[in-house]
């Protein structure tokens, strides 16, 4: 289809990288292995802890969100995020323009991994595949990922390539 040229670059990663989260990955050599799709999802499955969380709005301080959050995989690359701030934190990102849904940022949905840029890309629950194109943490920004042991660093940037969030978890 000539259209499909016109999609954004989030489209044709979705498109190339969208492994089905009704279904297991296929276990071809291709994709075994370090370095795999299948080696990646095994290692984000279960359930993170957040060690820290930095926004960085548009011409305003960093902020650090103070509080708790926890991250679930399963082994189909679904997730389960929750991020509750402190009542303080809470404020500053309200004033920020992020919002809070009952003081909490929750969502829910699927995980599209491409190896190659070492990115993630969330795709919500009742959201459609570009997500709300707003605000550090709108789902379309993709997370670039770095791994260290049992620490998942998850980091969204602006065009210019400068940090918008970075996330630490832990793995239990």
């Amino acid at each position: 289809m000539t259209h499909v040229r016109t999609l954004p670059a989030l489209s044709l990663l979705l498109a190339g990288f969208a492994l089905p989260a009704c279904t297991k990955p296929k276990t071809d050599p291709t994709n075994q292995g370090p370095g795999s799709v299948t080696a990646a999802r095994k290692y984000l499955e279960g359930q993170w802890t957040l060690l820290s969380f930095t926004i960085y709005p548009p011409s305003a301080a960093p902020i650090e969100m103070k509080g708790n959050g926890t991250l679930i995989y399963d082994d189909f690359g679904n997730l389960s995020m929750n991020l509750v701030p402190n009542a303080a934190t809470a404020a500053v990102l309200q004033k920020a323009g992020i919002p809070l849904e009952n003081g909490r940022f929750a969502s829910k949905g699927r995980t599209v991994l491409d190896m190659q840029n070492r990115t993630l890309a969330y795709v919500l629950e009742g959201q459609p595949a570009m997500g709300v194109p707003t605000g550090p943490l709108a789902a379309n920004k993709l997370r670039y990922w770095q791994v260290d042991g049992t620490t998942l660093t998850l980091t969204t940037k602006d065009a210019g390539g400068k940090p918008l969030t970075v996330a630490t978890w832990q793995k239990h």
